[in-house]
């Protein structure tokens, strides 16, 4: 191939050519059950050099960094939410482009995504802006694509992709380290002259489950996710991945896949065919990855006396990182309504979070001990509850040029109250607003799996099936695109095809 070839030529000093290496991509998990939409204000977004302070792995100094000329167009990242505009996904898609043709020819392409993005009238946005890459760069060019495990994986996207992989860890702690070794096995295999592999397959596994179901913490997603490690090591085999996919858009491109890439055409089928076949195996064994009830119940049980403090209930259905709006007022409605916390002696309960920002700013006006009563949230998604009325003290504030944050006492909830809807994932983010997430007798979270750091401070957990726009009951939601038969919201489909299916090469 021409762009491998190039890597071979010796400069006129004898030291061979650095690879050519751009960078670029979109990456957000887009719920399209949820009213809200996601703008360019909703991204953070690197041009440029500026993605070299982005990017862990291409910062000054790193190894990755000095093995190849790095091309950086644009990467754009942004909280889980509604699907994106068009406008804003044009945009986007036209700086990376005009970035590609200025320095033309390349070598190789990061397809830095997430794989889970829906665009307001567009099918397969991942795949779609691919191809019109490929259309710039050329099919010579050899392309890598990280992604999350949460994505999917259209023919299209895996067709335009010469090796391709996704993160084995939910909670998601190998994030880095899996894009990393995406990167460094794309350097590798152009240093070598190996260029793209001789193989790759994709499995379609019927199967669309939540992460709160497929955490690898527990069985059966350990085990399952496990299978690729020794997989991945076989001889001939470059990556061996699985991909859950994204539960809450409705979209044909939505559901579990296999795929496995290398030069090795007996290793590689090995590697997806078994891993598809134990993934199958298994689909009645997935199960929430704590304790589920209604949120009656789990306040009850939050709320005995032998109950382990600081109990954590997950407020699942508005979660903003699986992509809800967040800002759905049901769950902090039915908290304020109970006589338990109408005295400021009752149980301590911290509430995380509710956006509003006109809140925010009535807050930040009156100040640490003020007296506020205004109403917030349900601004975006007023579905389920109107806005809610919060009467209380203003207990912290905690000024940011982009999303000031304040702490309102109610009774004898603690609620947090964010300019911009965002998920809590860290300790710092509560005691920031003087508020302290271990000694606290309940914390509220929307969020649906514990975040590791959440998860070692909890005493007991509990996940509460909340109204919102990610709903943890699939067979509820109104599904009308997606691929049927599939697995739960078909439970008693036959057996699928889960033989290898290559996927061509463009050329």
């Amino acid at each position: 191939m021409i762009a491998v070839a190039a890597l071979m030529a010796v400069s006129c000093t004898g030291e061979k050519k650095l690879p050519k290496i751009a960078i670029a991509g979109i990456k957000i998990e887009s719920c399209t059950f949820s009213p809200a939409l996601s703008t360019e204000e909703s991204f953070n977004v690197a041009i440029g050099d500026e993605i070299y302070d982005m990017i862990p792995y291409l910062r000054e100094g790193q190894p990755l960094r000095e093995r190849a000329e790095w091309v950086p167009a644009l990467v754009a990242r942004a909280t889980p939410g509604g699907a994106v505009t068009r406008e804003t996904y044009e945009k986007f898609v036209g700086i990376i482009l005009d970035s590609l043709k200025a320095n033309l020819p390349l070598d190789g392409l990061v397809y830095d995504i997430h794989g889970a993005m829906s665009v307001v009238g567009l099918d397969d946005p991942e795949g779609d802006m691919l191809k019109r890459i490929r259309e710039v760069i050329g099919n010579d060019v050899v392309v890598t694509t990280p992604m999350d495990l949460h994505g999917n994986v259209s023919w299209d996207l895996a067709v335009n992709s010469d090796m391709i992989c996704c993160y084995r860890m939910a909670p998601h702690e190998d994030a880095w380290e899996t894009r990393e070794r995406a990167a460094r096995i794309l350097i590798e295999r152009l240093e070598s002259g190996k260029g793209k592999p001789e193989h790759k397959v994709w499995i379609p596994v019927p199967i669309l489950l939540p992460g709160e179901q497929t955490s690898t913490r527990v069985e059966p997603a350990k085990s399952l996710y496990d299978m690729t490690y020794p997989a991945s090591e076989l001889d001939g085999v470059i990556d061996a991945s699985i991909w859950i996919g994204y539960a809450w858009a409705d979209e044909p491109r939505n559901h579990a896949v296999v795929m496995a890439t290398g030069d090795n055409k007996e290793n590689v089928v090995k590697a997806a065919q078994d891993i598809a076949q134990h993934f199958w195996d298994v689909r009645h064994q997935f199960d929430f990855v704590a304790p589920t009830t209604t949120l009656e119940e789990c306040l009850a049980n939050a709320l005995k006396k032998d109950a382990k403090r600081p109990y954590y209930i997950s407020d699942t259905g508005d979660n903003p990182t699986a992509g809800g709006a967040g800002d759905v007022t049901w769950t902090l409605t039915q908290l304020l309504s109970r006589k338990e916390f109408r005295n400021a002696n009752g149980p301590q309960l911290i509430y995380a979070s509710l956006p509003d920002k006109d809140f925010v700013a009535k807050a930040k006006e009156v100040g640490v001990g003020g007296k506020i009563d205004m109403v917030a949230g349900a601004e975006v998604d007023d579905r389920y509850a109107p806005p809610v009325r919060l009467k209380g003290t203003v207990t912290a504030i905690y000024d940011h040029p982009t999303n000031s944050e304040v702490a309102v006492k109610v009774g004898s909830i603690d609620v947090i109250v964010t300019e911009i809807r965002k998920g809590f994932h860290k300790e710092h983010e509560f005691t920031k607003l003087g508020l302290n997430p271990r000694t606290a007798d309940i914390v509220m979270v929307k969020i649906g799996y514990l975040e590791p750091e959440l998860y070692n401070m909890q005493a007991d957990w509990m996940m509460a099936l909340t109204l919102g726009g990610v709903n943890q009951d699939l067979a509820g939601l109104p599904y009308k695109r997606i691929n049927r038969p599939m697995f739960p919201v078909d439970k008693d489909m036959p057996d699928p095809d889960l033989s290898a299916r290559f996927v061509p090469f463009v050329k």
